[in-house]
């Protein structure tokens, strides 16, 4: 998935300084958003490019989506 064009980079941040970094499907991402948007409770399961991890909700600090073509250095 880390190179695959159906993938988004984000980051998650949690209580207390720990941040994790991975690449997702866009429909995972949507759904952790709304997850943490809801005001949910508990767990969730996220789908990344290195496995499953469990995002304890009530932990995040916040979570940064990265644009599509963030890319350093020259290219065309």
């Amino acid at each position: 998935m880390p190179d695959s064009p159906d993938s988004v980079r984000i980051e998650v941040a949690f209580a207390g300084g720990p941040v994790i970094a991975a690449n997702v499907s866009p429909a995972s991402a949507d759904a952790l958003e709304h997850a943490l948007a809801s005001g949910s409770q508990g767990t969730h399961q996220l789908d990344t490019d290195d496995g499953c991890a469990a995002i304890v909700l009530a932990r995040v600090a916040y979570l940064k989506r990265f644009a599509r073509e963030s890319r350093v250095g020259f290219g065309l």
